[in-house]
């Protein structure tokens, strides 16, 4: 007999999550760094999928790959434990978020300038495959980014945008399916609910919470606040986001990756929204 959808999350959960928190709590950086990088490919690949016609995704998806490791490996902190790199690399380092986002303008109009094909349709392809490295790739690199941030907290600072995150989606589930009534924004997501998304909130907060009394001491109440409720909200938009462009080109999941979960960009459109947040609250709060 075929699991239910609340069943197969469940299986996914149990098996997936032991895996990521060794990852994640694993001293060095590469092994989080890689597997997020992966994410990005399935992501990127997901939605090139969705927006682009077959000739232009691999070449689109090739050059987000390179975009997406010059936007984590160009960025000086993550360069510090490296001692013996040549000593051009650091001036170039200085520069390498914008270095990565020029290589993702660039590249794709310079591959469009000569493989054109269809006129006409070329500044909606162009404008596809911006969206796709930025969006989907850009934003899930910020996941490993995070952990650059303050290495002494290990990889609590990633788990943190998890929690917010997939706790806020377990909360929306039960409060929507239990005392759902009003629709939250039906044009976009017909099955979203006002009680959803209050209960995703109060997951999202549960969640942060649950992390600073067992493991992570080093918030504080107010980092709890800061970090859960913003973050909540956020995430919420993030998964309408992605809503709104399924939607757009017709089809109900991004792909078939995750049993119960849709694709990957199913399973992190509200990751990508509250990983910059998140980075940008850490990194004024450990330079303040």
């Amino acid at each position: 007999m075929a699991l239910g959808n609340l069943a197969q999350r469940a299986l996914v959960a149990v098996v997936a999550i032991p895996i990521l928190l060794v990852l994640l709590y694993y001293h060095r950086p590469e092994p989080t760094w890689a597997v997020i990088f992966a994410a990005s490919l399935l992501a990127m690949r997901e939605y090139v999928g969705m927006t682009l016609p077959p000739p232009d995704r691999l070449p689109v998806l090739a050059v987000g790959a390179l975009a997406c490791a010059a936007f984590y490996w160009l960025d000086p902190v993550a360069l510090l434990p490296y001692r013996h790199l040549p000593s051009w690399l650091g001036p170039l380092a200085l520069e390498g978020n914008g270095l990565a986002v020029a290589l993702a303008v660039v590249a794709p109009a310079l591959y469009f300038l000569f493989r054109f094909r269809d006129l006409p349709s070329v500044a909606g392809r162009y404008a596809a495959a911006l969206t796709g490295i930025i969006y989907a790739g850009f934003l899930t690199t910020y996941l490993a980014k995070l952990k650059l941030v303050d290495p002494a907290q290990g990889g609590d600072t990633v788990l943190l945008v998890l929690i917010v995150a997939w706790v806020a989606d377990t909360g929306a589930y039960f409060a929507g399916r239990f005392l759902g009534k009003r629709k939250l924004y039906e044009a976009v997501s017909p099955k979203k609910t006002w009680a959803g998304a209050w209960g995703g909130l109060a997951g999202s907060l549960a969640g942060v919470i649950v992390l600073k009394l067992v493991h992570a001491h080093w918030l504080g109440w107010v980092d709890v606040v800061a970090i859960a409720l913003p973050g909540g909200v956020i995430g919420q938009l993030g998964d309408l986001a992605e809503s709104l462009i399924k939607r757009s080109v017709g089809v109900k999941d991004s792909g078939a990756l995750l049993p119960g979960h849709g694709g990957m960009l199913d399973r992190i459109d509200a990751v990508l929204f509250i990983a910059p947040y998140v980075y940008a609250y850490l990194l004024v709060r450990v330079g303040g």
